[in-house]
């Protein structure tokens, strides 16, 4: 089959629709399940690539949560710890796989914005990663194989609607590629930069301390930003992306925005966030607005109105500023990336308020000499790669 009929575009006024292969050879997927969309499919394509090229840069199992054309997050399989077991909602005593880690994590990275997501895992999609997509709100999910219970517990989620997709892991696209834009045709060569280790040697900070996670964690920002819509910064922490900012049209916009990301991500390991005590049988989305909103300046107005009860059992006792930023200070060891270079200083000044100690950038502004002046000044490794990695 080398074409798919699909309901509509981007949005249900552009018809008709379809994915096809150019050159008349069958679609490298099939669909096991469910009917996915225009841009369940963008979302699917581009994740897979992530998790396939995380893979094979580092040698762990890897997985994405895609949000319109763009990773909420994005992990590698490293077994997750008792406390964020607890953040993630993993059930008590589940037997997690490398695989259902690696998804979790990568959900967890930014739980807010991954509701509804497109789940991309870079290996077979095992029970343990179904029971716990299962109870998460989720478009779809693409990999290259699933086992029989796997596909039968993934078949009961939305009704039986739920969109599985199974992707030829050997296929290999075309060296061009193209795209229309009012009517013209754009042609390109495919991304095909491969981003390893090898990229990370050109370390220009004084401090040159770069140990081996760190560089596991550059290697994921930079794969994560690979397939972010440009301009985009990502924060990375024991493997596991915790804050991206995509799509903004200023550098410091993305750096702050991914930032603030990995605040909200250090804060939910918060004893008082982990202590909240929510209503019988809330929805895990509604745990997740909540505390959002716990988290947030709002949270005062939610005690003002009374409406707490709605969705905690116990009136919680508000997180001040003062808590939350002394918590935020502890938070060590964070990895940066950018797709391309830090204009100025002031990106590492915002980078180092979010616990960031290791850079990774194309360098080439001319200002080059500020950024490092300002890492240098709180001892900090920068690693110019030398590749700007835009993607649109």
């Amino acid at each position: 089959m080398n074409e798919l009929e699909l309901k509509y575009g981007c949005n249900p006024n552009q018809k008709p629709a379809r994915i096809f292969m150019r050159d008349g050879s069958d679609l490298p997927l099939t669909v096991l399940n469910g009917k996915p969309g225009y841009i369940n499919f963008l979302d699917a394509l581009n994740a897979w690539q992530l998790v396939r090229e995380l893979k094979e840069a580092t040698g762990l199992p890897a997985a994405a949560s895609f949000k319109h054309v763009s990773p909420a997050g994005a992990a590698v399989g490293n077994p997750l710890r008792d406390v964020e077991r607890q953040m993630y909602f993993v059930e008590e005593g589940a037997d997690l796989s490398p695989i259902a880690c690696a998804y979790i994590r990568a959900r967890g990275a930014d739980r807010l914005c991954s509701y509804g997501d497109w789940a991309a895992l870079s290996d077979v999609c095992d029970a343990a990663t179904a029971r716990y997509l299962k109870y998460e709100v989720s478009d779809g999910i693409i990999a290259p194989g699933y086992t029989d219970e796997a596909l039968e517990i993934l078949k009961t989620k939305k009704k039986g609607n739920y969109n599985v997709v199974q992707i030829d892991p050997d296929y290999v696209p075309a060296p061009q590629e193209y795209k229309d834009a009012f009517g013209v045709t754009f042609q390109q060569g495919r991304n095909n930069f491969e981003i390893n280790e090898a990229l990370l040697t050109n370390l220009v900070t004084e401090n040159k301390d770069l140990p081996e996670a760190a560089k596991r964690d550059m290697i994921v920002a930079l794969i994560t930003l690979k397939y972010t819509q440009s301009n985009s910064v990502c924060y990375v922490k024991d493997g596991q992306a915790i804050g991206v900012g995509a799509g903004q049209q200023s550098r410091i916009h993305c750096t702050r925005l991914a930032g603030t990301k990995a605040d909200t991500w250090w804060l939910r390991h918060h004893p008082k966030v982990l202590g909240l005590q929510f209503v019988e049988n809330i929805r895990r989305p509604d745990r997740d607005n909540a505390i959002d909103v716990y988290l947030s300046d709002e949270y005062e107005d939610v005690l003002a109105e009374g409406i707490w009860q709605k969705t905690f059992a116990v009136r919680p006792d508000p997180l001040t500023a003062e808590e939350k930023k002394t918590w935020i200070a502890a938070l060590t060891g964070v990895t940066c990336g950018s797709d391309a270079f830090f204009p100025f200083g002031d990106n590492v000044e915002r980078a180092r308020k979010s616990g960031v100690q290791y850079i990774v950038e194309p360098g080439g502004s001319i200002r080059d000499d500020h950024v490092i002046e300002t890492a240098n000044k709180y001892g900090m490794v920068i690693a110019f790669t030398g590749m700007r990695l835009f993607h649109h």
